[in-house]
C-alpha cells in the first residue's frame, strides 16, 4: 500500500457503497441510474421504483410514463427510463444477471464501469471502477496521465495489488466526492496535500 492510499483510507476508514439495495437487480439498475446524479438520489427514487417495480419480470414496454415520473429527479430520465425498461425485457428472455462483465456489457444501458462496479459489489470480484471522482483524485494525485475512465482503471490496476483493488475503488471515490471536489476541494484538510500534484499547482 502507497502513501496515497495509506492517507486515503485515515481520512475514510469506512468506505464503501453508498447504495441501499436487497438484491443484484436493484443493485444493477441502481448503479445504471447513478449516471450524474447523487446516490442519495438514487436511494430515494428506488424505494418508489421497487416499491411498483420489485423484479424485472414485474416491468412492461408500456410502463414507460410511470417509470418516467419516478426516475425524473434524477436527470437524464428519458434515456434513464428506456434503458431501465430495455434491461427489464432483455433480463426476461435470459432469466437471470449475468455474472460476468463480458456479458454484463451487452446489457442494455450496462457500460463496463458499471459490470466492473456490480461484479466488485455482488461477486467481490477485483475491479477497480472509474467514475467522475476516482479518476479526478487519479489525476489530481499524478497517479494516472490519461483521461479516459478505463485507461485510469489500467493504471490504478497496476499500481495497486488486486487485493487492494475494491478498497481503492471505494476509498478514492469517498476522497473525491467529500473532500477532493471539482469545484471547490477541501484541500487544507487533506491529508494528500504535501504530496498532491494539484495542490502544488494552485
Amino acid at each position: 500500500m502507497d502513501i496515497y492510499l495509506k492517507k486515503a483510507i485515515e481520512m475514510f476508514p469506512d468506505a464503501s457503497c453508498e447504495l441501499i439495495y436487497h438484491n443484484p437487480f436493484e443493485f444493477l439498475s441502481e448503479v445504471m441510474l447513478s449516471a450524474q446524479t447523487t446516490d442519495k438520489k438514487v436511494n430515494m427514487v428506488s424505494i418508489k421504483l421497487f416499491e411498483k417495480f420489485p423484479t424485472f419480470d414485474s416491468v412492461k414496454e408500456n410502463d414507460y410514463d410511470e417509470i418516467y415520473e419516478i426516475i425524473k429527479p434524477l436527470g437524464l430520465a428519458k434515456g434513464k427510463t428506456s434503458n431501465f425498461i430495455k434491461l427489464c425485457l432483455e433480463l426476461q428472455k435470459r432469466k437471470n444477471i449475468p455474472n460476468n462483465v463480458a456479458d454484463l456489457v451487452t446489457l442494455p444501458g450496462v457500460g463496463e464501469k458499471t459490470a466492473y462496479v456490480y461484479m466488485a459489489e455482488i461477486y467481490k470480484e477485483p475491479h477497480i471502477a472509474v467514475d467522475t471522482h476516482v479518476s479526478r483524485v487519479a489525476t489530481r494525485l499524478g497517479l494516472s496521465k490519461e483521461k479516459d475512465p478505463l485507461k485510469i482503471s489500467k493504471d490504478l490496476e497496476r499500481r495497486y495489488p488486486k487485493e487492494l483493488y475494491i478498497k481503492v475503488h471505494h476509498t478514492f471515490l469517498f476522497l473525491g466526492r467529500y473532500k477532493c471536489k471539482s469545484l471547490k476541494p477541501d484541500c487544507d484538510s487533506c491529508l494528500l496535500k504535501d504530496i498532491c500534484q494539484y495542490k502544488k499547482s494552485v
